[in-house]
C-alpha cells in the first residue's frame, strides 16, 4: 500500500510534543501565513527557488474555487535537554496547508499531478516534491512565470528569505507587477522529498492541501 496519511489535526494544534530518539523534543506553534490568492483554483506545490517558473511543474489534478485562501505552518520548536537554552530558538516547519475550509478533514488522500497513479505506488511510497535549495510553497498555477528574478536570487520572494534571516516562514510573496502571490516557507530539515495530501469533509469537500516535512514522528 502507499504511504498512510498522518494525524494531520493533531500536528496542527497548538502546544503538541513530540520527542525523538536522538533526545529532541520539540513542540508545535502555529504561524500565520496570510492569504494566497489562486484566481484559477490550480493549486502547485514545489520548491520555488528549484522549480517556479521551470515548466517542469504540473498544477494538482484536484482544483478548488477561485477564491484567497489561508496559508498556515505548524512550527516545533526543538530543543535538546542536555543542552542550554538557545539564544535564538530552533524552528523547523513540521508542516504547511493551504486551508480551504475551516473544517476537519475526515479523509486523506494524495495530492498527484496529471498521470500520476496511486495504484503504481510500492508499500509505504508516495508521489511528492523533490526539494533541493532547502524551501517549499504553495502557489496559484497562474502565478508560474510571475517570479522570474528568483532564477537571480533578486527579486520579492528572495528578499522574503534574505530580509527575515532565512526564518522558518511562511512568507507570503507578492509578484513585482503586484498580480500573484506565492506563500513559501522552510521545508523542514532541508532537502528531500515531501508528499502533499488533500484533507476532505465527510461530504468530499476540500478542506485543504498539506505538505509534511516529516520533522514530526508518528503520533504514538
Amino acid at each position: 500500500m502507499p504511504m498512510s496519511p498522518r494525524d494531520y489535526t493533531w500536528l496542527f494544534t497548538p502546544g503538541s510534543a513530540f520527542s525523538h530518539p536522538s533526545g529532541t523534543t520539540g513542540v508545535i506553534h502555529v504561524a500565520d501565513g496570510g492569504t494566497l490568492g489562486l484566481p484559477t483554483g490550480q493549486v502547485v506545490a514545489c520548491d520555488p527557488f528549484v522549480c517556479l517558473g521551470s515548466g517542469d511543474i504540473e498544477p494538482f489534478t484536484v482544483t478548488v474555487e477561485p477564491g484567497r485562501y489561508r496559508v498556515e505552518a505548524a512550527i516545533a520548536t526543538l530543543t535538546r535537554p542536555d543542552e542550554p537554552p538557545a539564544g535564538r530558538p530552533h524552528l523547523r516547519v513540521a508542516a504547511a496547508r493551504l486551508v480551504i475550509r475551516d473544517e476537519p478533514a475526515v479523509t486523506w488522500e494524495l495530492a498527484l499531478r496529471p498521470e500520476q497513479d496511486p495504484a503504481d505506488l510500492k508499500e509505504d511510497e508516495f508521489y511528492g516534491y523533490g526539494v533541493d535549495a532547502g524551501t517549499g510553497c504553495f502557489y496559484d498555477a497562474s502565478a508560474e512565470n510571475a517570479f522570474p528574478e528568483a532564477e537571480e536570487e533578486e527579486g520579492p520572494l528572495w528578499e522574503a528569505f534574505e530580509n527575515s534571516d532565512w526564518s522558518a516562514g511562511p512568507h507570503l510573496v507578492t509578484s513585482l507587477d503586484g498580480g500573484h502571490t506565492l506563500a513559501a516557507f522552510i521545508s523542514g530539515w532541508g532537502d528531500g522529498f515531501y508528499p502533499t495530501w488533500i484533507g476532505r469533509t465527510a461530504d468530499g469537500e476540500v478542506t485543504c492541501f498539506l505538505t509534511d516535512f516529516f520533522v514530526a514522528p508518528d503520533r504514538v
